[in-house]
């Protein structure tokens, strides 16, 4: 998962409401968003290393997952980020005792944002800072820099919906904007600039490297709904929702 909007409303009936892409190699193996064996997680499946980017639990609890972007190798024998969201959702933890107990081992991974939602609090962590991160109501945004930083692709997702998230058929328009920044506006993350280019609109689009799947999020207090839109070539133009109650 490589871009997450997410409007943040404690209190509200619907607290928590979010958009995503997620940018992968064509090559990877993945399953469409379902319900897990056993029924407690409902995500998408990296087949490969077998963990999610993003994914709720039957009880309403949500996690994501965003890569660090980095041109440093990936450590020997680190194991799969994306085993971090399952965990979680397989699990009752509070979001800030999770990430208390992810801190001792967080660096054997290589670099990420987690962003979790327990049903009450949401808490983001960076883990290249060791750093928790309480959001304040409102629209936040984040790529594969920090929560909230400036990136190009992000700020120009966040300027699209500074009033509110629109329905469903927009959301989805929105999530599919191949404009490229200027090379002014790009960031310098160490990866050659030609990368930074490709990499640079809101969706992605190389001949062995772009966005997967778009996915749209709704919590309530006692419900939440999934949207999960494939793309041509790799995960054909299909469409699952999937709504439930908890």
């Amino acid at each position: 998962m490589c871009l997450i909007a997410f409007l943040w409303r404690p209190g509200s009936p619907e607290p928590l409401r979010l958009a995503a892409n997620r940018d992968e190699f064509h090559a990877r193996p993945t399953a469409p968003l379902s319900w897990w064996e056993g029924g407690r997680i409902l995500a998408g499946r990296d087949l490969q290393a077998g963990g999610t980017w993003l994914g709720l639990s039957r009880d309403g609890r949500l996690a994501a997952l965003t890569n660090f972007r980095s041109p440093a190798p990936r450590p020997e024998d680190a194991p799969s980020r994306g085993t971090l969201p399952a965990a979680f959702l397989a699990e009752r933890q509070s979001a800030r005792a999770f990430v208390e107990d992810l801190r001792p081992t967080a660096s054997a991974y290589a670099p990420f944002n987690l962003l979790l939602f327990d049903g009450e609090a949401l808490v983001g962590y960076e883990s290249r800072h060791d750093r928790a991160v309480a959001f304040d109501p409102g629209l936040h945004v984040v790529s594969n820099g920090d929560f909230d930083e400036p990136w190009p692709k992000a700020e120009a997702l966040r300027a699209a919906l500074t009033e509110g998230f629109p329905s469903d058929a927009e959301l989805l328009r929105i999530l599919a904007d191949e404009r490229r920044s200027s090379d002014a506006e790009l960031p310098r993350t160490g990866v050659p600039l030609e990368i930074e280019r490709a990499l640079s609109p809101i969706f992605v689009r190389t001949p062995t490297y772009g966005t997967r799947v778009s996915t749209l999020v709704r919590v309530g207090r006692s419900s939440a709904d999934v949207l999960e839109q494939g793309y041509e070539p790799i995960e054909t133009a299909r469409r699952t929702e999937i709504a439930f109650d908890f």
